[in-house]
């Protein structure tokens, strides 16, 4: 509790001390702006001192007032979506500019923030960068603008469910990507217990966005540790340019034609206020979102020792493992369970003889043929005291299946459920954001905001977890001018009745029936059915149907009885599947621009900032049962660019990360815009990127796949933990070709490569990123935006899976480790955009290609060689009517995780929506689809198949 106060006075003190800074002699300078044809006033334009961070908006009369300490003349950049950006100079004393706009289709004038962390035309972004504005994000087809970003190039993402996906670029896609940031309104939207995003079902509501600017590769120079392959800011309205009431709701239908289940409907509904009162505003915004869930039915039988797919299904094959169902990972040697059998059993005779029958096991062998009849059995039993004689009956099977060859060297797994029976699929994502503003001068302003959010979904990591009633809250304190900005913030993230879905089908069968008694019936009266003449498989089906007498069938009172219990007990009690994770993240950063005092001859940034991640899953998650775990980092930033006679522009970047468990990390930058002609640049650019192992990757000490696996943090410290550095495991492909030795009737421990750890441990993994890249305009109707990078990877994060050897007993181990070698990818992009009239139409294609990798490099590239975008849209097709049109294609690929592996098939989707403009009531009337065709299709291995979802919407804007 102190250290949440003390953290909390840090975010305090460094809000009070910033409002007590000096600040030069500001002039005001106001204005209007008007449409030149119609003379009628512009709200939401968007105005600018140019080369500066110091912007406004027009009311809604057009209005606006800029508060600036820059020398005259400066030249103000007035920007507004459908009109031709305007330059105006400002001299002398005019205070009070008429600023008149030309309606007219100018593509590449947007501005961003994201490249260089300074506004600046998307044209002479010096690195690529995509960007959705309210007009595209307003129009976007899909049911929601975080579905619409895989329309944007090089854009990709894992759909886990209806309301969790994880977004990526430039390759090695993952459920839950560690190398994609993700900010809102300037805070890092990880959570903490996870290090990753979680998509934005605890983000931004739609109608609160503003824009959402897409840095695709390295980022680190600027933006600190992590997004290796991408960083995304989304950055929310202001309530001094955009006020009044803004309602939405919306609702449809999916799983039309889905075999799984009947459609079902999906709503949503939001509701966003802003007042502004003078210097004082204030903004809330509320939105909920429910909808059943894609369900994922993936039965393929698997094996996980070798990530493959296998033959056979629950009735062919004993072993059957099935992706989507769970409680079948408990798997068990047949010769295994039968040695077991007769070692508790000799133990127990010996115990209940004092002695007298030491091992009974011996004593059947010398007395009873293979062959033995059932009279010859009895008068065997006969000499026996009567209370030995069930125990001693029970053995003869396992003793006579062994020494006749009746027992298989065979594994068998326990029948398992399919996910619908265990994961919860009433997908909801409720989310608030509420902000009080004050501003202490026309440039600089104070924002303390608060954004919440709770849901329930589906998410694949090492397993499938259910999110049921989980949390984030994020609180921020913030100061910010023209030149500067303060800022600190809280992230608290509360796992609710989250839980695992494989231990809960483990669970469940463990509570019906014990392993050890399920596993002993299996084998025993499969050897009484091969001994009365039955063939394998009739054999192994009746030991089936047997052993499964009292399993609790899916639905019944029992089995719902059993799933609660162990639903609402912790994985940390042994007996139960849920999380308890409240860990949180603690965050500090400033930054100045001094590009204003050296009168822009110069371009100059630095900037730091500390974080602390305070771990708290009560050993559900972490190796932090019985003590405390606190990750401390800092680093800091410079950047200075500078123009040479308008033609060129060189920028140099360079930031310091240190973590406490690691060593620091030196990340430079360089990038250059050539002007080839007017609005037509060349760019090239030297990024480096790095990411620390995640807190997982650290301090993880979890069991999953329904206990077959450990999943450990990378540290010395953990790795020692499990002795892995003294008694060494070994490797997975070894341990495979032991099994595959053994099975053949020849065990051959031989075979058996030892796994030697890093004394170090796991250590960051970096990257050197080159890019060479065009954006420009051919004539006032075609933008060109083309790329090409090349990305080298050292010391990449990847996991061994390595089995250690305690008492004759193999233990599953999944640890983070560095690749030896370096990692090589590479690709382009190439996108068009073209102006036909008042029609848009668009065009994007992506290649991304793995290079060289290392032998012991378990491949996870994730992502598709080839994938396309087209769209076609009009604003204003008829009048207050328009449309927009889009169609998705992408190439079949291998997909690689440590949940499952296999391939994923190319597909194609279309999405569209055509909307009514009301104006006389400020309304818009949209109806729309995603995946029209409803072609069902997923985006990874192990996750649901997707359909179509089909809506109407309604929006109120004031």
């Amino acid at each position: 509790m102190n250290r949440i106060f003390t953290r909390l006075a840090i975010l305090s003190i460094v809000f009070l001390a910033s409002t007590n800074m000096v600040f030069a002699q500001n002039r005001t300078i106001s204005g209007t702006v008007t449409d030149n044809l119609t003379r009628e006033t512009l709200p939401g334009v968007t105005v600018t001192i140019k080369g500066t961070t110091n912007s406004t908006s027009t009311n809604e009369n057009g209005q606006f007032t800029l508060l600036t300490s820059a020398s005259t003349p400066f030249t103000l950049i007035v920007s507004y979506i459908g009109y031709k950006t305007v330059e105006q100079i400002v001299s002398g004393a005019n205070t009070a500019l008429l600023i008149s706009m030309e309606a007219q289709a100018i593509m590449g004038q947007e501005v961003v923030v994201a490249a260089s962390r300074t506004p600046e035309r998307i044209l002479e972004s010096p690195v690529s960068i995509e960007r959705l504005g309210q007009t595209a994000i307003k129009e976007t087809a899909s049911p929601s603008f975080y579905d619409a970003l895989v329309n944007l190039k090089g854009v990709e993402s894992s759909a886990q469910s209806i309301t969790f996906k994880s977004v990526n670029t430039r390759g090695f896609n993952a459920n839950g990507n560690t190398r994609f940031n993700q900010y809102v309104d300037g805070m890092d939207n990880q959570a903490p217990g996870l290090n990753f995003s979680v998509g934005n079902i605890i983000g931004m509501s739609e109608l609160d966005l503003d824009n959402v600017e897409l840095l695709p590769g390295a980022s680190s120079a600027l933006y600190g540790a992590g997004g290796i392959n991408g960083t995304m800011l989304l950055t929310s309205k202001s309530p001094y340019t955009s006020q009044g009431v803004s309602f939405q709701l919306k609702t449809g239908i999916n799983h039309v034609n889905d075999p799984n289940q009947a459609a079902r409907p999906f709503q949503e509904a939001g509701v966003r206020f802003a007042k502004a009162w003078n210097k004082f505003a204030v903004k809330s915004t509320v939105s909920l979102l429910t909808a059943d869930d894609w369900q994922a039915t993936n039965y393929t039988n698997f094996d996980r020792n070798s990530r493959s797919q296998k033959n056979g299904d629950r009735t062919t094959d004993p072993n059957y493992d099935g992706i989507n169902v769970y409680g079948d990972e408990v798997s068990v040697n047949m010769r295994n369970v039968a040695n077991a059998v007769l070692s508790a059993t000799s133990a127990g005779i010996a115990a209940a003889s004092g002695g007298l029958i030491p091992n009974i096991n011996a004593i059947i062998t010398a007395s009873l043929p293979v062959t033995a009849t059932p009279a010859q059995i009895g008068a065997f039993l006969g000499v026996f005291p009567a209370a030995l004689r069930p125990s001693i009956q029970n053995a003869i099977p396992f003793n006579i299946g062994l020494r006749a060859g009746l027992i298989p060297d065979q594994s068998v797994s326990r029948t398992g459920y399919l996910e619908k029976d265990l994961v919860d699929y009433d997908a909801r994502s409720f989310k608030t954001s509420s902000s009080l503003h004050y501003k202490l001068s026309n440039t600089i302003e104070a924002i303390g905001q608060v954004n919440w959010g709770s849901g329930t979904s589906v998410y694949t990591g090492s397993d499938r977890y259910s999110l049921r009633n989980f949390s984030i809250g994020q609180y921020k304190l913030e100061l910010k001018g023209q030149d500067f900005m303060l800022r600190g913030y809280t992230t608290q993230e509360r796992s609710g009745d989250s839980y695992i879905s494989s231990i809960l089908g483990v669970y469940i069968n463990e509570i019906s029936k014990g392993n050890s008694t399920w596993f002993g019936q299996y084998v025993g009266n499969y050897v009484g059915a091969r001994a009365a003449g039955a063939p394998d498989a009739q054999a192994h089906g009746l030991a089936r149907s047997v052993a499964d007498v009292g399993r609790f069938p899916a639905g019944s009172a029992r089995f719902n009885a059993a799933k609660e219990k162990i639903m609402n007990s912790t994985i940390s009690s042994g007996a139960g599947a849920k999380f308890d994770d409240k860990s949180n993240l603690w965050h500090y950063e400033g930054m100045y621009n001094f590009s204003n005092i050296l009168k822009d001859k110069v371009e100059l940034q630095v900037g730091g900032s500390y974080r602390i991640y305070d771990l708290n899953s009560a050993g559900t998650i972490f190796d932090d049962l019985n003590r405390e775990i606190d990750i401390n980092e800092y680093g800091g930033f410079i950047q200075a660019g500078k123009k040479f006679s308008d033609i060129f522009k060189l920028t140099i970047a360079g930031r310091y990360d240190k973590s406490m468990n690691f060593e620091g990390r030196f990340t430079p930058r360089v990038t250059g815009v050539l002007t080839v002609a007017p609005n037509n640049n060349i760019r090239l650019s030297y990024q480096t990127g790095y990411r620390n192992p995640t807190t997982q990757n650290q301090y993880i000490d979890l069991s999953v796949l329904g206990g077959a696996t450990r999943l450990i943090g990378g540290l010395p410290a953990s790795i020692s933990k499990y002795n892995l550095f003294t008694n060494k495991p070994f490797t997975d492909v070894s341990y495979r070709a032991f099994l595959a030795s053994a099975s053949a009737g020849t065990p051959n421990p031989a075979l058996l490569k030892a796994y030697t750890f890093d004394s170090k441990g796991v250590r960051p993994e970096s990257v050197r990123a080159y890019e060479l890249g065009y954006r420009g305009l051919l004539g006032p109707k075609v933008l060109i935006d083309a790329y090409g990078y090349y990305n080298q990877y050292k010391d990449f994060i990847t996991a061994v899976d390595v089995y250690q050897n305690v008492s004759n007993v193999f233990t599953r181990f999944g640890v983070p480790v560095n690749a030896a070698g370096e990692v090589n990818a590479y690709g382009s992009a190439l996108g068009i955009d073209y102006m036909i009239g008042t029609f848009n139409l668009s065009g994007n294609l992506s290649y991304n290609k793995l290079g060289d990798i290392p032998v012991t490099y378990i491949n996870d590239f994730n992502t598709p060689t080839l994938r396309y975008n087209l769209g076609l849209n009009n604003r204003e097709v008829v009048k207050n009517v328009g449309f927009n049109v889009s169609y998705r294609w992408q190439d079949s690929f291998y997909w690689n995780s440590s949940f499952a592996s296999g391939d994923v098939p190319a597909f194609g989707t279309v999405d569209a929506q055509v909307n009514l403009k009301i104006p006389s009531v400020k309304s818009v009337i949209k109806l729309g689809a995603s995946d029209l065709l409803n072609k069902y299709y997923t985006t990874s291995y192990g996750n649901p198949l997707m359909g179509g979802m089909y809506y109407v919407g309604f929006t109120f804007n004031q």
